[in-house]
């Protein structure tokens, strides 16, 4: 009976299996359908792809690179300054958010509702919207920044702050610690690995994104590689998305070497 009963679930997951890939064809082929897209034009189209690119991009022209120190520096300090004020601005926040140290329901269900909706609109929508309201502009590339990195940051903390406070306060709780004695005794020295690396990843991250806002008028490389493009210079815009990917590098390198220095 138990290798009858074996047998059956065996048979079980295999049909199972069976069904989820037919389904699963099913919806990428239908998707290709309602998009009337041909799955094998990507691939043909590879080597004219290559062709264009070769032809028109290559080789880079660094002639101008001296006008391009300003918008490095420019998006450079838009990571910087996004990121730092979204690092203290999300410590708060995450800290009202973590149902570990927050004991008030209401207040961690309207953070944690505002924290969803900010999170799940893309930054490229935050600085088309910005745009309306600010116009073109250095600022609108930097609340953009903010307001995205605020809501990633902020889920991030307050997840790391309730696994510390579910496992390494409970000695302090026993002793009778205040709020406040949990917090500065507790949750911020324990908090402060995950704090530094959080905030690096998304320094990173802030370093692509702040060249991705430029392309919408928000400052920085990016509205100089989109400017480019549309008036065909295509050999100046792969310069500075080749500056644009070595930075990127720069950054990773050296947040690397600060991570390890400072943990």
């Amino acid at each position: 009976m138990d290798s009858l009963a074996t047998i059956s679930l065996s048979q079980q997951k295999s049909i199972k299996k069976r069904i989820t890939a037919v389904l699963l064809f099913v919806v990428i082929a239908y998707s290709f359908v309602y998009l009337q897209v041909n799955p094998l034009t990507p691939f043909v189209t590879i080597p004219s792809v290559f062709k264009f690119f070769g032809e028109n991009f290559f080789p880079p022209n660094f002639t101008g690179f001296s006008s391009y120190v300003s918008l490095i520096v420019e998006t450079l300090l838009f990571a910087v300054v996004g990121t730092y004020i979204s690092a203290i601005i999300s410590f708060v926040f995450g800290l009202l958010m973590a149902e570990s140290i927050n004991p008030f329901a209401p207040v961690r269900l309207i953070v944690r509702f505002i924290v969803s909706f900010i999170r799940n609109i893309p930054v490229l929508v935050w600085a088309s919207l910005l745009v309306y309201i600010f116009g073109i502009g250095n600022m609108v590339g930097l609340l953009a920044l903010i307001i995205a990195t605020f809501g990633f940051l902020t889920r991030s903390y307050a997840e790391e702050m309730n696994n510390i406070a579910d496992s390494k306060l409970e000695a302090l709780k026993a002793t009778g610690a205040s709020p406040i004695q949990l917090l500065v005794h507790g949750i911020i020295p324990a908090f402060f690995p995950s704090w530094i690396n959080w905030t690096f990843f998304s320094f990173e991250i802030n370093i692509r994104a702040s060249a991705i806002l430029g392309m919408v008028g928000a400052g920085g490389i990016g509205i100089m590689i989109q400017t480019n493009i549309r008036l065909f210079k295509y050999k100046e815009a792969m310069a500075l998305i080749l500056i644009l990917v070595a930075l990127v590098l720069l950054t990773e390198f050296v947040v690397n070497k600060l991570r390890k220095w400072i943990l």
